[in-house]
């Protein structure tokens, strides 16, 4: 599977958190991964980001914030460019997912964890 470097957006220190299961997952798989949440703390390591930085090369976005709080994010991830930006369960957006397709990027309702055991990330 080739690295496709992967922010997830809303990633928490919990480990009963289905973001923090993902980063770990990511990791597992050998995929770089870049937690951002709210919360200060680490996954496996890394250290979660609290702000919006200019990150390069991110293939793929992955969503664990509900649609209310992504509002806020909207400028932010698409100027990333990411490749796809997968809306995980709870997390579906129309309105932003409209916005990403216009942008040409690609955008799947699925889940992460089940993508990534499956072999289909």
């Amino acid at each position: 599977m080739a690295a496709k470097k992967t922010l997830v957006l809303g990633a928490s220190p919990n480990p009963v958190r289905f973001s923090y299961k993902a980063v770990k997952s990511l990791q597992r798989h050998d995929i770089p991964v870049i937690p951002v949440g709210i919360r200060k703390g680490e996954i496996g390591g890394i250290e979660i980001i609290k702000d919006r930085p200019e990150i390069d090369d991110i293939h793929t976005i992955t969503m664990y914030i509900g649609p209310a709080r992504q509002k806020d994010y909207y400028s932010w991830l698409l100027s990333l460019h990411p490749k796809r930006i997968i809306f995980n369960p709870g997390t579906a957006n129309t309105e932003f997912m409209k916005m990403a397709e216009i942008e040409g990027i690609e955008v799947l309702e699925d889940c992460t964890l089940i993508m990534l055991n499956s072999g289909n990330y």
